[in-house]
């Protein structure tokens, strides 16, 4: 029988595993981005109050941090819209390549949020990401407009990431989780009202795979992702949980390249490029922690 320790690694594999299946999950599914991450938003929110309930969670806050979370709602719908977006341009390679810049715009964010300096490394390895990100715009010109939504996307994710640990000193993940994903599907609900054409019988005319592969990134890939990954993170290392989440590109690219082969064949300089955004982003991690536990020795 496996160890507890090593039932926790598995299981935080799983949802690094879980997360690069969003991008095939984006492939698969025939809607476009925005009814995507609108249907995803609705569904994740349902089953998160359902988990409310069930737990007895209390979800009665301040209005000032309602409008804080409804911000960052409204973000990562933007970072979710933006990533489909790239998908359905370009590959689920190119979107998830993208996605790991989050990093470097990380290294810039956090020091304006947190009010600290912005440290040395961080613009010698953000220089390294913008020569990654180079080499694949050079060597993959096609996918012009993927690149640029992946960028985007990577982008907010950051700003979200970086906004969400600021909430998480006082709030639980599933209470930000639940006012964020209701703002997101109200501010795309009024921009579908607004600027595409309203709510249409086509609009809700899925068919029957699209459902059940929403309905899976609705509740395995995000309600149960959300709420599983804090659990982990009580049980092992943040600084483990979050370089091991820096190898979902890793772990989507693959199975992109497994499941759609025709589509998702590269040339070397794409991966060239791929390699030192994500080892950056590894090495990034790995002195960040030395730097702690250094810290902590004295």
């Amino acid at each position: 029988m496996p160890s507890d320790k090593l039932k926790n690694y598995l299981h935080l594999h799983f949802l690094v595993f879980v997360a690069g299946f969003t991008a095939i999950l984006g492939e698969v599914i025939s809607i476009t981005a925005i009814p995507l991450v609108w249907y995803r938003m609705v569904m994740a929110s349902i089953l998160i109050l359902a988990y409310v309930k069930l737990a007895r969670i209390r979800l009665k806050i301040r209005p000032k941090a309602m409008l804080r979370l409804s911000i960052a709602g409204i973000i990562i719908a933007l970072h979710w819209i933006t990533f489909f977006g790239a998908i359905d341009v370009a590959n689920v390679s190119i979107a998830l390549a993208m996605f790991s810049t989050g990093a470097f715009f990380a290294s810039f964010i956090e020091p304006i949020i947190y009010k600290r300096k912005v440290i040395w490394y961080e613009i010698l390895f953000g220089i390294s990401v913008v020569i990654g990100v180079y080499i694949i715009t050079q060597s993959e010109m096609r996918y012009l407009s993927g690149i640029v939504l992946g960028i985007i996307s990577a982008f907010l994710s950051s700003l979200f990431a970086v906004l969400n640990g600021k909430f998480l000193q006082q709030h639980t993940a599933t209470v930000i989780s639940f006012y964020e994903f209701v703002s997101g599907v109200l501010f795309i609900s009024v921009f579908i009202l607004i600027f595409n054409g309203g709510f249409t019988s086509s609009f809700f005319s899925l068919s029957s795979s699209d459902f059940w592969y929403l309905f899976i990134l609705a509740s395995i890939c995000t309600a149960y992702a959300f709420i599983a990954a804090v659990h982990v993170m009580k049980l092992i290392s943040p600084f483990t949980v979050v370089l091991t989440y820096n190898l979902e590109p890793v772990y989507g690219i693959i199975m992109a390249v497994i499941l759609f082969p025709e589509k998702e064949k590269m040339s070397n300089s794409f991966y060239f490029g791929a390699a030192i955004i994500i080892t950056t982003v590894l090495l990034n991690g790995i002195i960040k922690n030395s730097k702690r536990l250094k810290r902590k020795a004295t």
